[in-house]
């Protein structure tokens, strides 16, 4: 079995998703190999590229060593300026090769002309003509000759973004094409979304045999003829690819210890408008799984992947901290509302914790039934800073909720907790089809596609996305505290590289 993370993702950490259905599958005796096609596609690309003839680019091309090298140096957070221009320069040559016309594929985006991802056609169409994929020439000169020598019966292909589409369905008609009957089965974040959207979704026959929705361990087992377990909770095995030469300075560990959100309760939430249970794993069985991890792969950096890290599992890591630093999703509340244990879970290794705040007007989060109120939020925040725990706060415009008002209302927020703020994520917000708590709204079309995930809707407060893209470009990120958390912000891979850059957060302060 060969399991595949296609093109295009951040090329900074290892694919998660793979390395925890290897792990199940190797435990119960069934071969795989794994494969980052998204990290082996990037360099292979950068190895062909014809650099456009501009100055810029050929200047570009010419210290395109230099630049990867920058953005994997150990001291990169250190040089701010240094990596802001070479991960400019290295997303320029990407976005300039002209291989293909009317598509960009930089170094975490993918953007085509012709061909759109929420369009079932338009997937089967790039299956049917991979020629016009930029990661063609790849395809057919490293990957498919890789997996000939394998000889896989089956052939696994991870969709987690919708970056990721186009170039899956291309390598799918490639393998069509080349391999008559190898089994292919798609799976992942992206999948499991479709296939949970409003009224279902058809498959795409003749060129994917199975759909899987959610972990897909026991479906890959089962088709392996294996006998897995449903709470055997397998660890991840990232033997394959723990030496990828992947974009950042020394290798992060991915790491789950949950499927799903644990609070589930937030109006508009994609999680509850698909119904996706939360699925943790024992937390004891995370606190081994890690130290184990750590201890193979000598991580510089651990990324929690979770949604949210449950209070239990916080506790958890500052009882059993997993060796080496670590940062993940975490929702404002207790037992982040303590500075004793926020202290603790500094000493744990936390160096970075995401929040999302969302807006700065109570009544905002109230209509939002985010479960949190502001003066926790700043005392959450105050204590992570006293901890010397970095924040990457996000925000969210244009729900239904807010208004003018509540968005200036955020924006004070900011500006009054700007010691407390490492990194600012700015996003305007989009309408999950099926929502339950949409049925007040007017809802339209928000992009053309039987596979689309938003809708978009008639403001009740007439606080349309023009006016709230106008205020978070005129006004939010213009004011000058806002401005300076603004330009801390990795580019590119932002909240992934951000814990690098807290040397430079420290020494400025």
């Amino acid at each position: 079995m060969v399991l595949i993370h296609p093109p295009v993702t951040k090329p900074c950490e290892p694919p998660a998703g793979v390395a925890r259905l290897a792990g199940a599958l190797r435990a119960n005796g069934v071969s795989c190999t794994l494969i980052d096609a998204n990290l082996d596609g990037l360099y292979y690309r950068l190895e062909h590229l014809v650099p456009a003839g501009d100055t810029w680019s050929q200047r570009a091309y010419r210290h395109l060593a230099d630049h990867l090298a920058v953005i994997r140096a150990p001291d990169t957070g250190r040089h701010p300026d240094r990596y802001r221009r070479a991960v400019a320069d290295v997303g320029r040559l990407l976005t300039t090769d002209g291989a293909v016309a009317g598509v960009r594929a930089g170094l975490a985006d993918y953007r085509d002309d012709r061909w759109s991802p929420v369009r079932r056609d338009d997937l089967c169409r790039a299956a049917e003509a991979p020629e016009h994929n930029p990661y063609y020439a790849y395809y057919m000169e490293r990957l498919l000759p890789r997996i000939l020598a394998l000889q896989p019966s089956t052939v696994g292909i991870s969709i987690n973004y919708l970056s990721q589409a186009l170039c899956a369905f291309s390598l799918i008609g490639l393998l069509r094409r080349r391999f008559a009957g190898l089994r292919v089965v798609i799976g992942g974040g992206l999948v499991t979304s479709w296939m949970r959207r409003p009224g279902g979704m058809a498959g795409f026959s003749g060129w994917v045999d199975e759909m899987v929705s959610g972990p897909g361990e026991l479906h890959l087992l089962a088709a392996a003829g294996a006998a897995g377990s449903a709470g055997a909770g397998y660890a991840p095995d990232y033997t394959d690819l723990v030496r990828g030469n992947y974009l950042s300075p020394g290798f992060i560990l991915p790491f789950s210890a949950s499927d799903g959100c644990w609070w589930r309760r937030c109006a508009f939430c994609p999680e509850r408008a698909e119904k996706r249970p939360f699925r943790p794993l024992p937390h004891k069985a995370v606190a081994r799984q890690l130290r184990q991890l750590t201890a193979e792969t000598r991580p510089v950096l651990i990324h929690l992947l979770d949604n949210a890290l449950s209070p239990a599992l916080l506790n958890t890591l500052t009882s059993a901290p997993p060796g080496a630093p670590w940062y993940g999703f975490a929702r404002i509340g207790a037992p982040l509302d303590d500075l004793d244990f926020c202290r603790r879970l500094a000493a744990a290794g936390c160096v970075m914790l995401k929040l999302g705040l969302e807006s700065g007007s109570q009544a905002v989060l109230d209509r939002l039934q985010k479960g949190m109120q502001l003066d926790t939020a700043s005392r959450v925040l105050d204590n992570l800073r006293r901890a010397g725990i970095a924040t990457y706060v996000y925000l969210l415009f244009g729900t239904p909720a807010e208004d003018a008002a509540a968005a200036l209302q955020t924006l004070d927020y900011v500006v009054a907790h700007r010691e407390a703020i490492g990194f600012l994520n700015l996003a305007i917000f989009n309408l999950p089809l099926g929502s339950p708590d949409a049925a007040h709204l007017e809802v339209s079309d928000f992009y053309p596609g039987d596979l689309a995930f938003y809708g978009d809707f008639r403001h009740p407060r007439g606080w349309d996305r023009g006016a709230v893209r106008q205020f978070i470009d005129k006004q939010f990120k213009r004011h000058p505290v806002v401005q300076a958390i603004l330009r801390r912000d990795p580019p590119v891979f932002t909240s992934n590289h951000a814990p690098f850059f807290l040397c430079q957060r420290e020494e400025s302060r």
